[in-house]
């Protein structure tokens, strides 16, 4: 018996549950330090794949690290496919990317491991940047989202900015965002979830979510809770995938995220915590 024949799991089993690509950072709570805690906190075995890694996040005045080598993170990728964890995983989320090379190889990995496994779902945040910063990321990365990684995502997270980035051009109104998320829905992606939509557009000291699917769109408001915390995307993605991969619907899901990221703004105001932290009691009611 090879050594690969004796480490491959039995016939049906799964160990890994979702895998997660995104950024990691010593200090702080974004990208897959925030969502592996949220996706375990659901009860999910998390497979993490980093694509760049960072002391902290780059708005405090020192930051060291940067995006993992190409070979590692194509070769990460390989090795859970090895393994059989993306052939058996429910999920693949995605967020945060290091460079346009890793959302390409992301999308051919995706193509390669879908042949041994159709159902595998796939769910991204296009971080791009936001209305107050602008674009964070390498602008190269815009079409990578847009042509490459959103055609093959059951679902997408963009925040109102992100969504103007993928369509070209402003969106003033909720309409308008309803009609551009609409473009972005095909064969394989059947809903838009729209963070801090149309926020001209909202009433004074409330934010808006768009959701979309190809039955309708619904809006869900709620209150705005100004904390300059980062992360606040990659925490609300990753409660709706760790509640849909445990059977609630997308609507209830988007809305008990809106519910569970306010909360967790608002216990960090109450600590005076300058990163997102999950409290305990919101982590133990992504159990239930």
């Amino acid at each position: 018996m090879s050594a690969e024949e004796s480490f491959r799991p039995s016939a049906g089993a799964r160990l890994i549950d979702a895998i997660s690509v995104q950024s990691q950072v010593a200090y702080g709570n974004v990208g897959n330090t925030i969502a592996v805690q949220v996706l375990q906190a659901c009860g999910l075995q998390v497979a993490a794949v980093p694509t760049v890694i960072l002391g902290n996040t780059p708005h405090y005045p020192t930051m060291h690290g940067g995006a993992l080598p190409q070979d590692w993170f194509e070769g990460i990728l390989d090795d859970l496919a090895a393994r059989e964890a993306a052939t058996r995983a429910d999920l693949v989320l995605a967020g945060y990317l290091g460079s346009p090379a890793q959302g390409l190889a992301l999308a051919r990995w995706l193509d390669r491991v879908r042949v041994a496994n159709p159902a595998l779902g796939f769910q991204i945040d296009p971080v791009i940047g936001d209305r107050d910063t602008g674009v964070y990321t390498d602008p190269a990365l815009i079409p990578v989202w847009r042509d490459a990684l959103a055609p093959r995502a059951e679902g997408l997270t963009p925040n109102h900015f992100e969504l103007e980035q993928l369509v070209g051009h402003t969106l003033p109104t909720l309409d308008a965002c309803a009609q551009a998320a609409a473009s972005l829905l095909n064969e394989v992606t059947r809903w838009v979830v729209v963070t801090s939509a149309a926020p001209d557009d909202c009433p004074g000291g409330r934010l808006q979510v768009l959701l979309l699917t190809r039955e309708g769109s619904e809006r869900i408001e709620h209150p705005h809770v100004p904390h300059p915390v980062k992360g606040t995307g990659d925490l609300f993605g990753a409660l709706i995938a760790g509640r849909r991969a445990r059977g609630v619907t997308l609507t209830e899901a988007v809305r008990r995220a809106c519910d569970d990221t306010v909360a967790v703004l608002r216990h960090g105001q109450e600590k005076g915590w300058q990163e997102l932290a999950l409290p305990q009691a919101i982590a133990r009611r992504l159990a239930d």
